[in-house]
Order: structure tokens, then C-alpha cells, then sequence
């Protein structure tokens, strides 16, 4: 946009006042009085009143031509559709003559008095701007608390972000050096309300100085700030972050948003829905540190599982992760350790999926629409419901670089650099996650062989140099991995694939509706009724996001290739999601689907099929960011209609922050050590009933008691024993473990003879077992009196639990 030059034939006036307005006929005459008459009270001072009509509707422009008519200093510049405040403000400063101007909101909310304030601190070349914040202000009247929480919050992003030290940058009053105002408005480039930030912005970055100046402000009824503007501020102000400092800082906040329900105290509070994995992975995350710290094998230990033990590296305990976090483990617990890992990897994995869709699918680095793709790609719902301790499905910051290098090397600007990369980041992300890092694969391949079909004269150029990069990749990737894939599938306690049941595919249904954590439309009772519970909501995308996806690809279909390549992946990856066999809704119809044929192949044999749906999240994302990207740039009408569209898909997709709930206080028999004088070298302690996937509270103990002890049970994958590798949950029940469950289940105290009581001493003595603990819980009693029973004497009451003390003598 070019700046219209001052008549030079025409004395330049001293101020100049742009006032912008749209649909103002109510509220702009008395501000057009008050501003003629304080200026009027300066006789030696010229100036003019420039209005600029944002495309009004009302008599907004009839009334300012009828001011303009008597009073030549009154002028109008109109504008021919409405296009925001800082559209009105580039036109009215750019068509302004003024050594000074000054511009000010249509309602006037800052007393037109306040302008010698401003006047005397305004320095040469500078700004001196009105603030609500600074020292000395005065608010007399305030506006509703919601609409100042989120004034807070976007003042706290400015200043962390983009203009670090200025409280307060939209306050509507402000008086600028005319040529500098001129020079930064007509640089500009934003339409919406953030175009007071990127010129100031712009006048710090050309070292002029900006002032602010406490005044006198007054909430003015009437505001034309609507909901969705805060949406397009924020939208802007990413756009004016280049660094992504503040869609980092988005994501985070978001995150911690999500798991504000136990971030804040990560050792006192847990997660409802993980069901038993939140003590699970604390476990892991705790015998990883002392493993570590002792410099023993972290890929084994037989703290539960006795005498058998566990094979780590076959528990996916995120070595990449855990180790590294030993410190912090050792020091502060594994309940914080595993708290930042899940919060600080969630945020991660979100700017790493950002700066791929900069980088490699949003044309013109549209930065918003990036931002959005990429909190889809992370917190879709699949992703929420996982959030609940499946730290290795979420904290995926590694798999956007791998998908950058894979790209690179079909371009073969760097092959061998590249692949060495791509060969590490694969290593590592084995450390991390496997079955993402498969699916992942999985989700990429389709995608090649999808985008072969729709350019096959890229693909062919593009494969010799892909294939050869792969090869390298390989080669620099088993070396690393080699040693602890062997320990893992052929290392004790290694296994061979876990059946997860007939239902753990999807039903169609589950991706079509909601999930139970959606904040406007969540069902937890249908969502639990299509999904294996609440940390495997894999699906759930909802109709309306499905629906938005097949427009933007049905629109897009023949400019934009790599739509087509987007939507056939998230095809495939969704029937695949509905496993071997697919239940027609509503009908008693079971068709074969394509999982199975790839369910009997090694490694995806253990992979819960429901889970591949996962790989629709991305791939929506990526549609999500091609479509705002294309509408921002379609006409209004088209613009709004559309981005409208897309808010009504992805409302429903927001999440509420995960349930959680005070922690059961340990028993102080763990808690304070009493357990030593019942556990001699080698020996175990034997909690009752065991712990198990239904039930790991156990590990807890565990670890509070610092991993002193080691006790049969437990909460892990391994063989189903005897010959048999098939994988399974827990540890295969004998008699006596059976007969603990059985009472914990039903409460029924079982008969005991003889027999019973020779074969309990027999497991317990293969258990090592030192003493065996009944702590309080449901049918506690009962179980003690079995217990009782099999061990013919009373135990004793220490530290709020019952125990036996099982050596001779005893």
C-alpha cells in the first residue's frame, strides 16, 4: 500500500486525530464534540479530524460527511467492506498530515483531556501511548470479569513474546510522530486488533523510543470486541511471533491447562481414568533411576514379577527418557519426574508437529494456521485419552524430524548427512516409544505409496534417493538398537505378541463421535461403550471434523496434490483401526476387514489395532492448516463462512482438563520403614491380594518404601510361562495368588484344608515370600481371615496393616 503524500501547497497542522469506526452513529457524535472542542481550547494549534468508516452499515458515514461539511478540518476516508481496526487505522494515518498523530477509539474510553499527558512525554521520532497499567492510572469504570481476565492473559502474552516491558498495549489512545506513525502504519500488514502491537513493534525495532503514560480510563458500553476477535488476535500475534517463542509457550500453557488437575501436585494427586498405569510408569520411572544409580541392567530387574522378574525393554519404560530424568527421579520422585515428562513432551511434540507444517505443508508459512494444525496433531482426542500415563503415546516430538528427513532425502539435497540423522532419530525414538514409531512408519508408507499413485513422476525421481537414504538409515540405526531388541525378544521374560481380545479394533461409530474428556460434548457413558476404556479412546474425532476433512479434500482435490495423498492415508489408517473383523452400526453384519491380514504380521501382532487411528490425528491437522490457509486469503464473506466451519469442527475437540483425584495415603508400615524388620536379604515382601493390572497399588508401596524390597505380582507385560511365550498382562496366577484374587473379587472366605495349606507353602517358599501384608481395602477382612486360615495363626497390627511374619520361628 503506497502513503499518500501531504499536499505540500497545504500548511501541515500540528495534530492530526484518526478516529476508526464502524457502525458508530450512536456513540461517535459525542466523541467527535468532545475532540473539536479541547482542541479548540488551543487557538495556536492547527489540526485535523480524520474518521475512517470501516465499511459501516449504519449512518456512521452520514454523519461524519455532515460534520465535514461545516468544518473543513473534518475529513472521511471510507473504507468499502468492514476489515478491522488496523485495516481503518493504515488507511486514516496513511491519508493524516499531521507533525503528531494522534489516535483514539470511537468511544472515547481515555478522556480527550489526557492528551497533554501524553504530549508532554512524547519524544522525538517516539510514541507515547495511554496505559491502564502503568503507575498512576485511574479506572473508573471496569469492564466484565471475564473480558479482563482475558485482556490479563493477552497482555501477559505481549509482554512474554513480542514486546517484553510495555503493560499495556491496547489502550485506544495513542499519539505518535507523524512520519514515524506513517512509516510504521503503512508497513503493516495486520487488519485485526493486534495491529497496535506490530506497530509499536515496528517503532522499537527502528530504535524509536515508546512511552507509556497512566490516564484516566473508563469502560465504555457498546464494544465492538466480539469472542472470536480474541481467536484472531491470538491468530495474529502468531503470526507477528516469527521465533515461535509464543506457540510454544501456547502449547505449554495448554498442557498444563490439561493436566492442571494434578501438575500442580503431581505426589498427592491421581489421575482417574489411567486406571492403574499412573503407578505403573512411576514404577518404571523409579526402578530406571535405580538402576541407574546403581549401575545395574536397565533393561531387567525382578523387583515384582519374582522370581522371574521383568524384561524392561519389552515394557516400553522410555529409556530415552527415563534415564536422562534420573536426577530429577532420585531428587524429587517419580511422580514429578513423570508429571514433566508427560506435560513438557506434550508441549514439545506440539511445536515439533508446528514447525513441520511451517516448514512442509502450510504454503506461505502461515503461521496461524500451522498452529492450529499442530495442536490438533497433539491434542486430538486420541491423544487426551492417552494423556492419561501413556507417556509413550503422546510425547512424540521425535517423529515430526522423522518425517522431515524422510521428505529430505526424496528431495536428495544432503542424502548421506540425512540419512545418518534420520538413522539416529530412529534409534532414539525405539528408546521412546516402538509401537509409535511403527505406527508412525505405517502412517508414512501409506502416505508414499498414496502420493506415488497420485504423482508417480515425483515418485520415481524421488525413490532411488529415498531407498538408498533408508538403506543408510538402517545401517546406522541397528547398530545402536541391535543389543536391546535382542534382550527384548529373546532375553528373559521376553514374549511373542499379546492377543488384546476380539474388540480392540474400533467401531465405526467411535470415529464419528465424541470423546468423553471433549469440553462442549463429551458422552462418557456412549464413549465408553465404543472404546476399551478411558486411556484407549482412540478414535473420536466426531462428525463434524470427518465432514470438514472430506470438504477441504472434495475443494482441494485437484490444485492441492498432497490432499489427496493426506485423505487416502487417513482413510486407510481409519479402516485399518477397525481391526480384523467390522461390525456394521445398528446391524448384526460383521464384514472382514484389512487389519487382518497385517494383525499376523511380527511386531504388529502386538500392536492394539484400535490404536492406528492415532494416525489420523496429523493428518487431519495438516487439513485443518491447508484449509484456514486457503480461506485467509478467499474473500469476506467465503473467509468467515469457512473459518466458521472450521471452529464448529474443532470446538467440540477441546478438551477438559483430566480427572484426578486426592491420592490413598500409603500405609505407614511402607511409608515408614516397618517393612525392614519383616524382609531379610533376597527375600520378598507378599502384599495381599498381589498387585496386578487391576490393582497396582502395590508398586506404589513399592516405591515409597524407597524399592527396598522385591515381591511376586505385579503390573507389567510378559510370557504367559511354562513354554508358552504369548505375551500377557501381569503375572499367571497359582493357587495361592488365585485364591487371594478370588476373595479381593468376591468377599467369600474359601474353605481351607490340608491340601490348600501344603501348596500355599509351597508357593511362598518359591516366592521367597518374608512376610506376608494384608493392608485395608475392599473385603480387607475377609482376606485376613483367609490368610489367617492358610497360615494357621493370627497376624499381627504394625503400622495400619496385618502381617505374618513367615520366618521359622516367627
Amino acid at each position: 500500500m503506497s502513503r499518500t503524500k501531504p499536499d505540500r501547497a497545504t500548511a501541515q497542522p500540528d495534530l492530526s486525530v484518526v478516529v476508526p469506526a464502524y457502525n458508530e452513529e450512536h456513540r461517535l457524535s459525542p466523541t467527535l464534540d468532545a475532540v473539536i472542542a479541547h482542541l479548540g481550547q488551543t487557538p495556536s494549534r492547527t489540526w485535523e479530524l480524520i474518521v475512517v468508516d470501516d465499511g459501516s452499515t449504519d449512518a456512521t458515514a452520514a454523519l461524519v460527511t455532515g460534520r465535514a461539511a461545516h468544518d473543513s478540518r473534518v475529513r472521511i476516508v471510507n473504507s468499502p467492506e468492514n476489515r478491522g481496526k488496523g485495516h481503518a487505522l493504515r488507511l486514516g494515518v496513511a491519508a493524516s498530515r499531521g507533525r503528531r498523530v494522534l489516535v483514539t477509539d470511537a468511544d472515547l474510553a481515555t478522556p480527550v483531556e489526557e492528551l497533554e499527558h501524553l504530549e508532554k512525554e512524547l519524544t522525538d521520532g517516539g510514541a507515547a501511548i495511554a496505559s491502564r497499567s502503568a503507575p498512576g492510572a485511574t479506572i473508573e469504570a471496569r469492564p466484565s470479569r471475564p473480558r479482563r481476565l482475558l485482556g490479563s492473559a493477552g497482555n501477559f502474552l505481549i509482554r512474554r513474546t513480542t514486546l517484553p516491558g510495555i503493560r499495556d498495549t491496547q489502550c485506544g489512545f495513542k499519539l505518535y510522530d507523524g512520519e514515524a506513525a506513517r512509516d510504521a502504519y503503512v508497513a503493516s500488514r495486520l487488519d485485526g486488533w493486534a495491529t497496535d502491537v506490530e506497530v509499536l513493534r515496528r517503532l522499537r525495532r527502528g530504535g524509536r523510543t515508546v512511552t507509556e503514560v497512566p490516564v484516566r480510563w473508563a469502560h465504555q458500553p457498546g464494544s465492538k470486541v466480539r469472542p472470536l476477535d480474541y481467536l484472531r488476535f491470538l491468530a495474529d500475534l502468531i503470526r507477528l511471533n516469527r521465533s515461535g517463542v509464543l506457540a510454544a509457550l501456547l502449547f505449554l500453557a495448554f498442557s498444563v491447562f490439561l493436566y492442571s488437575g494434578r501438575f500442580f501436585d503431581p505426589d498427592g494427586r491421581y489421575l482417574t481414568d489411567s486406571l492403574q498405569d499412573q503407578n505403573q510408569w512411576e514404577w518404571f520411572f523409579a526402578v530406571t533411576a535405580d538402576n541407574v544409580a546403581h549401575l545395574r541392567n536397565p533393561l531387567f530387574t525382578d523387583l515384582q514379577g519374582y522370581p522371574d522378574g521383568v524384561n524392561l525393554m519389552a515394557n516400553t519404560v522410555m529409556l530415552g527418557l527415563s534415564v536422562p530424568l534420573t536426577p530429577v527421579t532420585l531428587l524429587l520422585g517419580p511422580a514429578v519426574a513423570l508429571s514433566l515428562c508427560m506435560t513438557l513432551g506434550l508441549a514439545v511434540t506440539a511445536v515439533a508437529w508446528y514447525r513441520l507444517l511451517l516448514k512442509r505443508v502450510v504454503p506461505h508459512r502461515h503461521r496461524p494456521a500451522a498452529f492450529l494444525g499442530a495442536a490438533l496433531a497433539a491434542f486430538a482426542p486420541p491423544m487426551v485419552s492417552h494423556a492419561n500415563a501413556h507417556p509413550n503415546f503422546v510425547v512424540l516430538f521425535l517423529i515430526p524430524p522423522i518425517v522431515e528427513r524422510a521428505l529430505r532425502l526424496c528431495e536428495g539435497t544432503r542424502p548421506t548427512r540425512d540419512a545418518i540423522v534420520l538413522g539416529l532419530l530412529a534409534a532414539y525414538q525405539c528408546f521412546l516409544g516402538e509401537e509409535a514409531l511403527l505406527l508412525a512408519a505405517l502412517g508414512m508408507t501409506v502416505f508414499a505409496v498414496a502420493y506415488a499413485a497420485v504423482r508417480p513422476g515425483v515418485a520415481r525421481r524421488a525413490a532411488p534417493g529415498l531407498l538408498r537414504g533408508l538403506a543408510v538409515a538402517a545401517s546406522v540405526c541397528l547398530p545402536v538398537v541391535c543389543y536391546p531388541l535382542l534382550w527384548q525378544f529373546h532375553g528373559p521374560q521376553s514374549y511373542s505378541g499379546i492377543d488384546h481380545g476380539e474388540n480392540a479394533g474400533n467401531s465405526p461409530l467411535a470415529l464419528l463421535s465424541f470423546a468423553e474428556r471433549s469440553l462442549l460434548a463429551g458422552d462418557a457413558v456412549r464413549a465408553d461403550a465404543l472404546s476399551l476404556n478411558p486411556t484407549e479412546q482412540n478414535a473420536f474425532y466426531g462428525f463434524p471434523l470427518v465432514l470438514l476433512a472430506l470438504a477441504v479434500t472434495v475443494l482441494l482435490w485437484r490444485s492441492t496434490p498432497v490432499v489427496r495423498a493426506l485423505a487416502a492415508t487417513a482413510l486407510v489408517a481409519a479402516l485399518l483401526s477397525l481391526g480384523p473383523r467390522i461390525g456394521v452400526p445398528l446391524t448384526d453384519v460383521v464384514l472382514p476387514g484389512p487389519w487382518a491380514l497385517l494383525g499376523r504380521l511380527p511386531l504388529l501382532d502386538s500392536v492394539i489395532e484400535g490404536r492406528v487411528a492415532m494416525v489420523c490425528a496429523p493428518v487431519l491437522g495438516m487439513l485443518a492448516a491447508l484449509a484456514v490457509e486457503r480461506l485467509v486469503r478467499r474473500p469476506r464473506r467465503e473467509r468467515y463462512a469457512g473459518l466458521a466451519a472450521v471452529c464448529v469442527a474443532l470446538l467440540p475437540l477441546v478438551p477438559a482438563p483430566l480427572r484426578s483425584e486426592p491420592r490413598a495415603a500409603v500405609p505407614a508400615f511402607f511409608a515408614d520403614g516397618a517393612w525392614k524388620a519383616y524382609v531379610r536379604g533376597g527375600e520378598t515382601l507378599v502384599p495381599v491380594p498381589l498387585a496386578d493390572p487391576l490393582d497396582a497399588g502395590a508398586l506404589h508401596w513399592q516405591v515409597v518404601a524407597g524399592l527396598g524390597f522385591r515381591m511376586p505380582g505385579g503390573y507389567f507385560n510378559g510370557p504367559y510361562g511354562d513354554g508358552d511365550r504369548t505375551g500377557v498382562y501381569g503375572v499367571p496366577l497359582n493357587f495361592t495368588s488365585g485364591l487371594f484374587a478370588d476373595v479381593h473379587a468376591t468377599g467369600v472366605v474359601p474353605v481351607v484344608d490340608a491340601a490348600a495349606r501344603r501348596q500355599a507353602r509351597t508357593d511362598l517358599a518359591g516366592w521367597r515370600a518374608g512376610a506376608l501384608v494384608v493392608p485395608p481395602g475392599r473385603y480387607a477382612e475377609q482376606v485376613r481371615e483367609t490368610v489367617e486360615k492358610l497360615v494357621g495363626r493370627p497376624g499381627e497390627r504394625v503400622g495400619g496393616v496385618w502381617v505374618w511374619d513367615l520366618h521359622e520361628g516367627s
